[in-house]
């Protein structure tokens, strides 16, 4: 009997993790430049989803992601940056002044989106998708640049927190090994 209930545990999570997987990409998003999307465009593609801010001792980040996706990119990996002003209040700008500051001070090119609430009542679907109970990493976010790793399925294979850096090698080989 306890086989049989591990057994069909295994392939609800399994169904549960799959369903998750596809749902990332039919999730409705806005780009930087307001733009209604999902993130259809970039399934496939190994995903480094991000929530950042321009005013925040880890905004220094945005250097690190830019560096990975530029040594990434031509291998089917992306970055995805969701600015969010929950944290201390570290990203009060419009999308027009986010999105100066990052081209200007960190040459951002990888693909950037509207601000966003990662937590809370308008928690955006999302961050609900990645940090509900049934994600395979749940839990709210807790600061800027917490970092989710999805794999070309769509299926999340690691959540890193803001103190670890983009280009550390935790994140580097685990980007390599889905590549």
């Amino acid at each position: 009997m306890k086989l049989k209930f591990t057994l069909l545990a295994t392939i609800l999570a399994t169904a549960a993790t799959t369903l998750n997987a596809d749902m990332i990409y039919e999730i409705p998003v806005t780009t930087i430049d307001a733009e209604n999307t999902t993130l259809a465009a970039h399934q496939g593609k190994v995903m480094l989803i991000v929530n950042v801010a321009s005013k925040c001792g880890f905004t220094g980040q945005y250097e690190n992601l830019e560096n990975l996706y530029q040594k990434y990119k031509d291998d089917g990996f992306v970055v995805l940056g969701f600015p969010c002003n929950q944290f201390g209040g570290q990203e009060p700008g419009t999308s027009d002044d986010i999105k100066a500051f990052c081209s200007l001070t960190y040459g951002v090119s990888f693909p950037m989106f509207d601000k966003i609430d990662v937590n809370g009542d308008d928690q955006h679907a999302l961050y609900a998708l990645l940090t509900d109970e049934s994600a395979a990493f749940p839990g709210k976010i807790k600061w800027n640049f917490n970092k989710f790793l999805v794999s070309r399925d769509g299926t999340v294979i690691e959540r890193y927190g803001s103190m670890t850096n983009p280009e550390s090698g935790k994140i580097t080989k685990a980007i390599e090994a889905a590549l």
